[in-house]
């Protein structure tokens, strides 16, 4: 019988002592991503030296001078690389986020740079799995507040999802996760998404929704549930491994976050999703953290391009 090791946890106060100053931290990150061979991250050359200014390299090859920043969703940043450390900390090891509030108090920066910060690290997040096969869980959610709670100048007047921000889970078993932003239920966008994540042959459980029938006509196998029967689980068939994604979510949502835009959703999202694939609590901190760090190459977010209309 194999015994499962349990995953190594790293708190705050270590992860001070393993980075106590800027040098460690670009040391650190350097390992991270190019590992023990140093390469342009614009070229891939590896004929490159080591320049005057600290932590600035020179390629023979573009003849540009570059760091571990370049080509990175940290590239225009002037924060210190320590602090990007422990913002990946804070959005790895909490279950249901850190507020940009919470996070200028951890790092003494502005609200406004903790805001600009933490998006750019769920725009990373982003970096999605393969095809799921298998056994696929398919479930729809709705966040916003109840109407009954809701002042009567922002009633809505109805008792529905209208006004409500839909999100779509596909969470296969024992795999991968993966969450999309939608803007309607309908049949041709919930099937367009199953399209481009899961796997022709794919086994597919959802709930009674009617929009799901069919899926057999794209190679699909398909069994559901019905809810409205008070059915939640028959033989291998419920989709309650999705419902457990959005329990955590929406404790997040309105815990944490309290509200966010229909703009920005997707990036929420996201983060949501990566705690469960890369950065499961199953996996050690410091891999979660890696994984983070990986997921920064190559992407980039302007404050521009974030605070557009």
């Amino acid at each position: 019988m194999l015994i499962k090791r349990k995953a190594q946890t790293i708190g705050v106060t270590q992860l001070a002592a393993m980075i106590p100053h800027e040098y460690g931290a670009f040391a650190l990150m350097e390992a991270i991503m190019w590992g023990p061979d140093p390469y342009c991250p614009r070229c891939g050359n590896q004929k490159i030296n080591e320049a005057k200014r600290d932590f600035h390299f020179w390629c023979g090859s573009c003849r540009k001078h570059f760091t571990v920043r370049t080509n990175t969703m940290m590239a225009t940043s002037n924060m210190p690389l320590r602090k990007w450390f422990f913002a990946m900390y804070f959005l790895v090891t909490a279950r249901k986020g850190v507020s940009s509030l919470q996070l200028s108090k951890e790092l003494s920066i502005s609200q406004r740079t903790a805001w600009y910060l933490l998006h750019r690290l769920r725009e990373a997040c982003a970096s999605g799995p393969d095809l799921l096969s298998g056994h696929v869980e398919v479930d729809e959610t709705f966040l916003g507040g109840k109407e009954t709670n809701k002042h009567s100048y922002k009633k809505l007047g109805n008792m529905g999802h209208e006004g409500k921000t839909i999100v779509m889970g596909l969470r296969q078993r024992e795999g991968q996760t993966v969450g999309r932003h939608i803007s309607a239920t309908d049949r041709l966008t919930l099937w367009t998404e199953i399209q481009k994540h899961v796997s022709k042959g794919t086994t597919i459980y959802t709930d009674d929704h009617p929009v799901y029938r069919g899926l057999e006509r794209k190679e699909y196998t398909h069994e559901s549930v019905n809810h409205r029967q008070k059915e939640y689980v028959r033989g291998d068939a419920h989709t309650n491994s999705m419902e457990s994604v959005w329990a955590v979510m929406k404790r997040g949502y309105v815990g944490t976050y309290h509200h966010w835009s229909d703009k920005h959703t997707q990036r929420y999202v996201n983060e949501f999703t990566f705690r469960l694939n890369a950065g499961d609590v199953q996996h050690d901190t410091w891999d979660r953290m890696i994984a983070l760090c990986q997921c920064l190459k190559g992407k980039k977010l302007k404050y521009k391009e974030l605070t557009a209309n």
